[in-house]
C-alpha cells in the first residue's frame, strides 16, 4: 500500500489507516477474537497505522491492541494513542485533564497496555480548558526526549490553537473528523495544517458509517451502539442526510465499486498530507477499505460528486451537545 508522510519529521504510514475504537467500545457488540484477526489481516494489507486512545474502553481497546502485537517486530505496526481524561474508581471518565502530572500518569499506562517502551504517535485527544496547550505540549516534548514517544499531534482543535502548540514543540498530526458529511475542517484547519506542514488524521472517513449505505435507520444500530444519540442519525436529520449516501451509492453502482470505497477515495483525493482511518470489526469490510487506496474512478464520477456536495449541507450536528463543547474551535 502507498505511504504518506505526516508532518516534516519523519512520521511515515499507510495511505489508509484503521480506527480501532469500535473493536471495543461505543459501536455495539465486541467480539476480541475477531478484532485481533481484523488486525492482523489489516498489516498483511499493508495497513500499519492503528489508531487508539485510553478512553476507548476504557484501556480495553489499547489492553486489544497490545495483545495482537504481541511477538510481532515492534517497527511492523504504528501506533497512535490519546490521553486527555482524568478517571474515577470504576474507571469511569471523569472530566478533562491535560495536565503535565495527568500525561505523566497516562502514558505509563498505555505503555503497559500496549506492551510497548514507546508509542509512535501521542495525542492529546480533547482541549483542556484548565491547562495551557503550552504546558501540554511542553510535557509531551518531554516524552520525546525520554524516547517514549516519538511523535506527537492533537485531535479537535482550532487553528489558533494548533498555532500555539506547533510553536512549543512540532506537531506530526491533526486529527478531526472528516468525510464527505462533515467538512467543517476545510474552511481554517486543513488551510492551517498545511500551511505549518503538519499531516492531518481523518477519522469517520465515512461518516460513522453511513456512506457505506448499509444504514437506513437508527433501529438498524445494536442499543449499546452510541450512534442511538447523535443528531445526525435521528428521524427527519437522517432521512435528509441519506440523500448524499444514494448520490454516492449510485457512483458506486455506475463504476462497479462499493459505496465505502468512494466515500474514502474522496477522501484520499484532498491532499496527500490527509490519511483517513476507517473503523471495521469484519474483515470482509477491512478489505472492502483497503481497495480505496489504489481506486481510480473517472473524472465524471468525481465531477457528480462535487455537484451534489455543493448544493448538499448535512442535518444535524455531528455529537450531542455535551460533547460537541468538547470540541475546540478557537482561531
Amino acid at each position: 500500500m502507498e505511504k504518506r508522510k505526516l508532518g516534516r519529521q519523519g512520521l511515515e504510514v499507510s495511505a489508509l489507516g484503521l480506527g480501532c475504537m469500535g473493536m471495543s467500545w461505543a459501536y455495539g457488540h465486541t467480539d476480541d477474537t475477531e478484532s485481533i484477526r481484523v488486525l492482523h489481516r489489516a498489516l498483511e494489507l499493508g495497513i500499519n497505522f492503528w489508531d487508539t486512545a485510553e478512553v476507548y474502553g476504557p484501556f480495553k481497546n489499547e489492553e486489544l491492541l497490545g495483545r495482537a502485537i504481541k511477538g510481532r517486530a515492534r517497527d511492523s505496526v504504528v501506533i497512535a494513542t490519546k490521553f486527555a481524561f482524568r478517571f474515577g474508581p470504576n474507571n469511569e471518565p471523569a472530566g478533562l485533564d491535560s495536565s503535565p502530572g495527568n500525561i505523566r500518569r497516562a502514558i505509563e499506562g498505555s505503555l503497559k497496555r500496549l506492551g510497548t517502551d514507546y508509542v509512535d504517535l501521542y495525542y492529546q485527544h480533547r482541549l483542556d480548558p484548565n491547562t495551557p496547550i503550552e504546558d501540554t505540549v511542553g510535557a509531551l516534548a518531554d516524552l520525546v526526549k525520554a524516547g517514549k514517544v516519538r511523535y506527537i499531534g492533537l485531535s479537535e482543535v482550532g487553528p489558533g490553537t494548533i498555532r500555539r502548540a506547533h510553536a512549543v514543540h512540532p506537531l506530526s498530526a491533526l486529527q478531526t473528523e472528516y468525510s464527505l458529511w462533515e467538512r467543517g475542517a476545510e474552511e481554517k484547519v486543513l488551510p492551517t495544517v498545511r500551511e505549518l506542514g503538519i499531516g492531518f488524521v481523518a477519522y469517520s472517513p465515512v461518516g460513522r458509517g453511513i456512506l457505506t449505505g448499509r444504514i437506513k435507520s437508527a433501529s438498524d444500530f445494536d442499543e449499546t451502539d452510541f450512534r442511538r444519540n447523535h443528531p445526525r442519525f435521528e428521524g427527519e436529520n437522517l432521512q435528509h442526510n441519506l440523500k448524499l449516501v444514494e448520490t454516492v451509492k449510485e457512483i458506486a453502482a455506475a463504476n462497479r465499486v462499493a459505496p465505502a470505497q468512494v466515500a474514502l477515495a474522496w477522501v484520499l483525493k484532498q491532499g496527500g498530507n490527509i490519511v483517513p482511518i476507517p473503523g471495521t470489526k469484519h474483515i470482509q469490510y477491512l478489505e472492502e477499505n483497503a481497495g480505496a487506496a489504489g481506486l481510480k474512478l473517472p473524472e465524471s464520477a468525481w465531477s457528480a460528486l462535487e455537484r451534489a456536495l455543493l448544493s448538499f449541507r448535512t442535518a444535524g450536528a455531528r455529537y450531542p451537545e455535551l460533547m460537541m463543547k468538547t470540541i475546540d474551535t478557537t482561531d
